[in-house]
């Protein structure tokens, strides 16, 4: 897919679990990527976190590390706005409003609503089943033209784009009707224990390598990820478990698929699997390096957050504002 260019671009991550190698590679990325030659907005989706059970005392310091790791990663403060959500009033009051045009079954459609009530039973909040309105109001109070996510949020992205079509239809035009940006390379590492699924966060520590992860666990992770029964390494024949382990090694390494396969070809999974984790180590130390020194400092990332949030807040009352107007709410 063509890297957009001259366009508004917003995404998000929730500050919940530990940040991995599938947040790094499938988002942080593609955000320092799409920085340059666009006005881009990157939030820490707090409101998002709490609609699952969670510890009030952990999600600030979660906010504050997702913060330091988007820095760590690349992104800059001088080309982007990073912001947190819930210090924006605008998110939850423009769901609100977005709620009242939504039809209850659209809703009862969303596949992740379905996944996450089936875990929580009888726990399931209401908040849960409404997150695809704030996380359409995310979206539209920046009139956001590009939205870079995962596989499994198109679908929440597609609803946004309904409401705001016929918001636009009702009310006239207040909103920009975004599309996903969606890389297709990088767009879903697959879980180390389950080539099958996502690599989460809300999954065991396992499955997935946090980019906060030692050398030592990255090691031990990737040598006890899923294989199949006989060692080839191919990206084209190999069975899910390998391909996706090479498709880790091409990330971090960079090399192209014709030498990955020449380098392994005839190898055992030891030597690859050791080779995978050298190189994933190699490619995260500056990346840790330097989430140490700006976590350390946290009076220095509240004041870099709290700019981020006037800017952010300054875009989205004036939105808000012309929303409430159209709809008729002095």
């Amino acid at each position: 897919m063509e890297i957009p260019q001259h366009k508004t671009v917003l995404s998000g991550i929730q500050p919940s679990g530990n940040l991995h190698i599938g947040n790094y590679l499938g988002a942080l990325q593609q955000w320092v990527t799409l920085q340059e030659n666009n006005t881009a907005f990157y939030c820490i989706v707090d409101e998002h976190a709490i609609t699952v059970p969670y510890e009030p005392k952990e999600l600030q310091d979660k906010i504050l590390d997702a913060a330091a790791l988007y820095l760590a990663a690349g992104l800059d403060p001088n080309k982007s706005t990073i912001f947190v959500q819930s210090h924006v009033p605008a998110h939850t009051e423009l769901a609100w409003l977005l709620a009242t045009i939504t039809p209850y079954g659209e809703l009862t459609r969303m596949t992740q609503f379905k996944d996450k009530a089936t875990k929580q039973a009888a726990g399931t909040s209401v908040a849960l089943f409404s997150y695809p309105m704030l996380m359409a109001a995310d979206i539209l109070l920046y009139q956001a033209e590009v939205v870079p996510v995962g596989e499994d949020q198109v679908q929440h992205l597609e609803l946004a784009r309904t409401v705001a079509e016929r918001f636009n239809k009702r009310f006239g035009k207040i909103f920009t009707v975004p599309r996903a940006y969606v890389p297709a390379a990088t767009a879903r590492v697959m879980s180390l224990t389950d080539p099958t699924k996502k690599m989460s966060k809300s999954d065991e520590p396992k499955t997935y390598i946090a980019l906060s992860d030692s050398a030592d666990v990255i090691r031990k992770k990737i040598m006890s990820a899923m294989t199949e029964t006989e060692p080839v390494f191919s990206f084209t024949t190999s069975g899910p478990a390998v391909k996706n382990l090479l498709a880790l090694y091409q990330a971090f390494s960079g090399e192209d698929a014709a030498s990955i396969e020449a380098t392994f070809a005839g190898k055992g999974y030891k030597e690859f699997k050791e080779a995978l984790a050298e190189t994933v180590i190699t490619h995260l130390a500056p990346l840790q390096e330097k989430y140490q020194a700006i976590r350390a400092n946290d009076d220095e990332l509240r004041i870099l957050l709290g700019r981020g949030n006037h800017q952010a807040d300054q875009v989205a009352a004036q939105t808000l504002s012309r929303a409430k107007e159209a709809m008729g709410l002095l």
